[in-house]
């Protein structure tokens, strides 16, 4: 069975092996067309992705998307036996050491050999995909069938699609196989969310369904912050993000962590650039202050 670990080296060469396996972030990995390794901040290791989205459509344009649209993608559509082949191999890559011996993932050894995580993302939104509780259920069966059984499923998910029935009921498998949902949120207020994820989506339906999905299960919310045109969020609009987690709690929702982070690799757009430690930690300490919730930071690197 691969073994589990949450914490972080602590050593000058292994957070440089961080920084590096960090800024490395594709969603491909050899011919595979779903299923990619990365060594996540957030995930505190190796995380498995499925891109359940490799035809690149995403129901957000988010000014620091990391997804390049100007290739053509090399797949369309979802098959699901080739998404079951690769997980299967993917794990297999991962017990032999077959993927700690290559790059970048030999410049973190002791996080490349575990899995950490199984992650529902991709190249778009994941909800999106109309085989979505096919997907949970294929995930789900493999990871036991392999002997993953303490390993976590994460849906990673703008939260646009959260309230569509067969979501819903894959959400319910997941909660069966103790999954977690990490939902975006990454602005307090209607303008600033439209600027920074860029989404004909109303953002009150974002907010709806956060407090929808967060009422029978703890969620985490996932929220980048960056600097545009050389200007951090205000205090205001962090201030309204806020109210806007109150608001989801005092509606009966469940929140157990806020992962506020900033960029770590190059922006869809040239003018996003990451916050500094110091403005995350500013940002970090509010949320804590104003909402009482647990808050974990991530900081950014400048290429």
């Amino acid at each position: 069975m691969i073994m589990l670990r949450s914490a972080v080296p602590e050593t000058n060469a292994a957070k440089t092996g961080l920084t590096i396996a960090h800024r490395s972030h594709p969603r491909t990995y050899r011919d595979f067309l779903y299923v990619y390794p990365v060594i996540s901040r957030r995930s505190h290791g190796l995380s498995v992705g499925i891109n359940l989205n490799p035809n690149k459509v995403c129901n957000f344009h988010c000014v620091y998307c990391q997804v390049d649209r100007s290739t053509p993608p090399k797949v369309s559509m979802l098959v699901l036996a080739t998404l079951e082949r690769e997980l299967r191999e993917m794990v297999e890559l991962v017990r032999s050491g077959t993927l700690a011996s290559e790059y970048p993932f030999n410049t973190v050894l002791d996080l490349a050999t575990r899995i950490n995580d199984i992650a529902l993302s991709g190249d778009g939104e994941p909800t999106t995909v109309r085989q979505f509780r096919d997907v949970v259920q294929l995930v789900l069966r493999v990871k036991h069938e392999m002997g993953l059984q303490n390993t976590k499923v994460v849906l990673i998910t703008d939260c646009a699609g959260l309230d569509r029935t067969d979501v819903q009921t894959g959400l319910k498998l997941l909660d069966d196989d103790n999954g977690e949902v990490w939902a975006k949120l990454d602005a307090g207020t209607e303008p600033y969310f439209k600027q920074v994820n860029r989404t004909a989506i109303a953002f009150s339906r974002i907010l709806k369904n956060l407090a929808l999905t967060a009422r029978p299960r703890p969620i985490v919310i996932q929220s980048l912050f960056v600097r545009l045109h050389g200007e951090p969020p205000s205090v205001a609009e962090i201030e309204a993000y806020c109210d806007r987690l109150n608001e989801v709690t005092a509606s009966g929702g469940q929140i157990k962590l806020v992962q506020v982070y900033t960029v770590v690799r190059k922006p869809h757009e040239s003018w996003v650039e990451p916050l500094t430690e110091t403005e995350l930690d500013l940002i970090a300490a509010r949320i804590r202050r104003n909402t009482q919730l647990s808050v974990e930071m991530f900081g950014g690197w400048k290429a």
